[in-house]
Protein backbone atom coordinates (compact mmCIF):
# COMPACT_ATOMS: atom_id res chain seq x y z
CA UNK A 1 0.00 0.00 0.00
CA UNK A 2 1.20 3.27 -0.56
CA UNK A 3 1.32 5.33 2.62
CA UNK A 4 1.36 8.71 0.74
CA UNK A 5 -2.64 8.29 1.50
CA UNK A 6 -3.01 7.15 4.64
CA UNK A 7 -3.08 9.75 7.35
CA UNK A 8 0.16 9.60 9.88
CA UNK A 9 0.35 10.26 13.87
CA UNK A 10 2.46 12.79 14.72
CA UNK A 11 1.47 12.87 18.10
CA UNK A 12 4.11 9.97 18.63
CA UNK A 13 6.87 11.82 17.84
CA UNK A 14 8.70 14.15 21.02
CA UNK A 15 8.84 17.26 19.75
CA UNK A 16 12.12 18.37 21.90
CA UNK A 17 14.05 15.14 19.52
CA UNK A 18 12.76 16.52 16.37
CA UNK A 19 15.91 16.72 13.99
CA UNK A 20 16.34 20.46 13.30
CA UNK A 21 17.38 19.59 9.66
CA UNK A 22 16.39 17.09 7.13
CA UNK A 23 18.54 16.06 3.93
CA UNK A 24 17.06 13.30 1.46
CA UNK A 25 18.33 11.72 -1.11
CA UNK A 26 15.60 10.94 -3.82
CA UNK A 27 16.31 7.54 -5.13
CA UNK A 28 14.45 5.04 -7.13
CA UNK A 29 12.21 7.30 -9.41
CA UNK A 30 13.48 5.41 -12.55
CA UNK A 31 13.21 1.55 -10.94
CA UNK A 32 9.83 2.26 -9.80
CA UNK A 33 8.77 3.23 -13.39
CA UNK A 34 10.26 0.33 -15.25
CA UNK A 35 9.03 -1.96 -12.72
CA UNK A 36 5.44 -0.95 -13.96
CA UNK A 37 6.84 -0.51 -17.79
CA UNK A 38 6.22 3.11 -17.54
CA UNK A 39 9.08 5.02 -18.87
CA UNK A 40 11.51 7.48 -16.56
CA UNK A 41 9.62 10.82 -17.32
CA UNK A 42 6.87 9.43 -15.27
CA UNK A 43 8.72 8.22 -12.51
CA UNK A 44 10.20 11.21 -11.97
CA UNK A 45 6.46 13.13 -12.41
CA UNK A 46 5.36 10.55 -9.44
CA UNK A 47 8.41 11.37 -7.45
CA UNK A 48 7.65 14.68 -7.93
CA UNK A 49 3.77 14.37 -5.62
CA UNK A 50 6.20 12.67 -2.82
CA UNK A 51 8.29 15.69 -2.42
CA UNK A 52 5.24 17.75 -1.67
CA UNK A 53 3.73 14.78 0.34
CA UNK A 54 7.29 15.17 2.02
CA UNK A 55 7.35 19.08 2.25
CA UNK A 56 3.87 19.15 3.92
CA UNK A 57 4.76 16.24 6.47
CA UNK A 58 8.25 18.53 7.45
CA UNK A 59 5.97 22.20 7.75
CA UNK A 60 3.13 20.08 10.28
CA UNK A 61 5.64 18.18 12.24
CA UNK A 62 7.61 21.54 12.56
CA UNK A 63 11.40 20.36 11.34
CA UNK A 64 12.57 23.55 10.28
CA UNK A 65 14.97 22.98 6.90
CA UNK A 66 14.64 20.02 4.30
CA UNK A 67 17.14 19.47 1.65
CA UNK A 68 16.47 17.46 -1.09
CA UNK A 69 18.93 16.42 -3.78
CA UNK A 70 16.58 17.21 -6.59
CA UNK A 71 19.41 17.07 -9.37
CA UNK A 72 23.08 16.47 -8.95
CA UNK A 73 26.38 17.96 -11.10
CA UNK A 74 26.36 14.14 -12.67
CA UNK A 75 23.19 14.50 -13.58
CA UNK A 76 23.74 16.45 -16.60
CA UNK A 77 25.61 13.46 -18.17
CA UNK A 78 21.90 11.66 -18.23
CA UNK A 79 20.69 11.19 -21.81
CA UNK A 80 19.65 14.60 -23.21
CA UNK A 81 15.56 13.75 -23.35
CA UNK A 82 15.76 13.13 -20.13
CA UNK A 83 17.48 16.31 -19.08
CA UNK A 84 15.23 18.39 -20.52
CA UNK A 85 12.45 16.40 -18.81
CA UNK A 86 13.56 17.21 -15.47
CA UNK A 87 14.01 20.63 -16.27
CA UNK A 88 10.28 21.07 -17.60
CA UNK A 89 9.11 18.92 -14.60
CA UNK A 90 11.33 21.37 -11.93
CA UNK A 91 10.28 24.39 -13.30
CA UNK A 92 6.43 22.99 -13.56
CA UNK A 93 6.93 22.52 -9.98
CA UNK A 94 7.97 25.71 -8.96
CA UNK A 95 5.40 27.07 -10.43
CA UNK A 96 2.60 24.92 -9.29
CA UNK A 97 3.95 24.94 -5.66
CA UNK A 98 4.64 28.86 -5.32
CA UNK A 99 1.02 29.46 -3.45
CA UNK A 100 1.87 26.24 -0.99
CA UNK A 101 4.88 28.21 -0.27
CA UNK A 102 3.30 31.55 0.43
CA UNK A 103 0.36 30.09 2.37
CA UNK A 104 2.10 28.00 4.74
CA UNK A 105 4.69 30.20 5.43
CA UNK A 106 7.46 28.05 3.37
CA UNK A 107 10.82 29.51 2.16
CA UNK A 108 12.13 28.31 -0.62
CA UNK A 109 16.31 28.01 -1.08
CA UNK A 110 18.69 26.47 -3.21
CA UNK A 111 22.13 25.56 -3.44
CA UNK A 112 24.42 23.98 -5.82
CA UNK A 113 25.79 25.37 -9.84
CA UNK A 114 22.72 27.23 -10.04
CA UNK A 115 23.95 29.49 -13.42
CA UNK A 116 24.43 25.75 -15.34
CA UNK A 117 20.22 25.66 -15.34
CA UNK A 118 18.57 26.75 -18.30
CA UNK A 119 17.64 30.32 -18.01
CA UNK A 120 13.74 29.59 -18.10
CA UNK A 121 14.26 27.59 -15.25
CA UNK A 122 16.27 29.95 -13.39
CA UNK A 123 14.27 32.56 -13.76
CA UNK A 124 11.27 30.49 -12.33
CA UNK A 125 13.71 29.39 -9.28
CA UNK A 126 14.83 32.85 -8.67
CA UNK A 127 10.93 34.34 -8.79
CA UNK A 128 10.00 31.59 -6.05
CA UNK A 129 13.10 32.21 -4.13
CA UNK A 130 12.62 36.59 -3.88
CA UNK A 131 8.47 36.01 -3.11
CA UNK A 132 9.44 33.72 -0.51
CA UNK A 133 12.80 35.04 1.20
CA UNK A 134 11.00 36.34 4.27
CA UNK A 135 8.89 33.22 5.30
CA UNK A 136 10.32 31.94 7.85
CA UNK A 137 7.84 28.85 9.00
CA UNK A 138 10.27 26.24 7.36
CA UNK A 139 12.88 26.39 4.54
CA UNK A 140 12.96 24.20 1.40
CA UNK A 141 16.39 23.80 0.13
CA UNK A 142 16.70 21.83 -3.15
CA UNK A 143 20.30 20.52 -4.15
CA UNK A 144 20.12 21.29 -8.34
CA UNK A 145 23.07 21.04 -10.01
CA UNK A 146 24.89 20.29 -6.82
CA UNK A 147 28.18 18.47 -5.95
CA UNK A 148 29.58 17.73 -2.74
CA UNK A 149 33.03 18.20 -4.20
CA UNK A 150 32.70 21.04 -6.56
CA UNK A 151 30.72 22.64 -3.29
CA UNK A 152 34.64 22.30 -1.53
CA UNK A 153 36.57 23.11 -4.04
CA UNK A 154 34.63 26.47 -4.52
CA UNK A 155 34.81 27.04 -0.75
CA UNK A 156 38.61 26.23 -1.51
CA UNK A 157 39.14 28.95 -4.26
CA UNK A 158 37.27 31.52 -2.10
CA UNK A 159 39.13 31.13 1.07
CA UNK A 160 42.67 30.91 -0.89
CA UNK A 161 41.47 34.57 -2.75
CA UNK A 162 40.64 35.58 0.72
CA UNK A 163 44.13 34.91 1.56
CA UNK A 164 46.10 35.80 -1.18
CA UNK A 165 44.87 39.40 -0.98
CA UNK A 166 45.27 39.37 2.86
CA UNK A 167 41.63 38.93 3.88
CA UNK A 168 42.31 36.15 5.99
CA UNK A 169 45.60 34.42 7.67
CA UNK A 170 45.79 30.58 7.44
CA UNK A 171 45.73 29.99 10.93
CA UNK A 172 42.04 31.89 10.83
CA UNK A 173 40.98 28.97 8.88
CA UNK A 174 38.83 26.45 11.20
CA UNK A 175 35.72 24.47 10.67
CA UNK A 176 33.49 27.05 11.65
CA UNK A 177 35.07 29.26 8.78
CA UNK A 178 34.89 26.72 6.23
CA UNK A 179 31.29 25.68 6.91
CA UNK A 180 30.68 29.64 6.41
CA UNK A 181 32.00 29.77 2.74
CA UNK A 182 29.58 26.53 2.18
CA UNK A 183 26.16 27.01 0.22
CA UNK A 184 24.95 25.70 3.23
CA UNK A 185 26.13 28.59 5.67
CA UNK A 186 22.81 30.04 6.14
CA UNK A 187 21.83 26.86 8.16
CA UNK A 188 22.12 24.01 10.56
CA UNK A 189 24.63 20.74 9.12
CA UNK A 190 21.53 17.84 8.98
CA UNK A 191 21.02 15.82 12.14
CA UNK A 192 19.56 13.42 10.00
CA UNK A 193 20.41 12.17 6.27
CA UNK A 194 17.72 10.02 4.06
CA UNK A 195 18.35 7.49 1.64
CA UNK A 196 15.48 5.92 -0.29
CA UNK A 197 15.80 2.76 -2.92
CA UNK A 198 18.44 0.53 -0.45
CA UNK A 199 21.18 2.31 -2.54
CA UNK A 200 24.69 2.31 -0.02
CA UNK A 201 26.58 5.54 -0.66
CA UNK A 202 26.16 8.95 -0.62
CA UNK A 203 26.76 9.72 -4.09
CA UNK A 204 28.58 12.81 -3.31
CA UNK A 205 25.81 14.70 -1.19
CA UNK A 206 26.95 17.63 1.13
CA UNK A 207 29.89 15.53 2.28
CA UNK A 208 31.31 18.22 4.78
CA UNK A 209 27.70 18.90 6.16
CA UNK A 210 26.89 15.36 6.87
CA UNK A 211 30.00 14.23 9.30
CA UNK A 212 28.03 13.82 12.33
CA UNK A 213 24.48 13.07 10.52
CA UNK A 214 22.10 10.28 11.40
CA UNK A 215 22.17 7.93 8.51
CA UNK A 216 18.47 5.69 7.29
CA UNK A 217 18.76 3.62 4.33
CA UNK A 218 15.24 2.90 3.13
CA UNK A 219 14.34 0.16 0.67
CA UNK A 220 11.40 2.12 -0.25
CA UNK A 221 11.67 3.55 -3.74
CA UNK A 222 11.16 7.01 -3.53
CA UNK A 223 7.69 8.07 -5.54
CA UNK A 224 6.36 4.99 -2.57
CA UNK A 225 7.99 6.79 -0.24
CA UNK A 226 5.10 8.50 1.90
CA UNK A 227 4.06 10.36 5.44
CA UNK A 228 3.89 7.19 7.70
CA UNK A 229 7.29 5.97 6.61
CA UNK A 230 8.49 9.18 7.06
CA UNK A 231 7.46 9.20 10.85
CA UNK A 232 8.70 5.96 11.48
CA UNK A 233 11.79 7.04 10.34
CA UNK A 234 12.05 10.32 12.53
CA UNK A 235 10.87 7.59 15.19
CA UNK A 236 13.92 5.91 14.86
CA UNK A 237 15.66 8.92 14.85
CA UNK A 238 14.36 10.01 18.52
CA UNK A 239 15.86 6.63 20.13
CA UNK A 240 19.17 7.40 18.59
CA UNK A 241 22.09 8.55 21.20
CA UNK A 242 24.11 11.05 19.17
CA UNK A 243 27.58 11.07 20.91
CA UNK A 244 29.57 13.60 17.85
CA UNK A 245 32.20 11.63 18.53
CA UNK A 246 32.12 11.57 22.53
CA UNK A 247 31.81 9.32 25.12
Amino acid sequence: MNSNTSSSNYNDLDPAKLPSHVAVIMDGNGRWAKKRLLNRIQGHEKGSETVRTIVRACREIGIPYLTLYAFSTENWQRPQSEVVALMTLLKKFLESEKKEMLDNNIRLYAIGQIERLPKNVRQTLHNVMALTKNNNGMTLNLALSYGGRAEIVKMVKDIAIKAKEGRMGTDSITPEIISEHLYTHQMPDPDLLIRTSGEMRISNFLLWQIAYSEIYITDTLWPDFGKDEFVRILKDYQQRERRFGKV
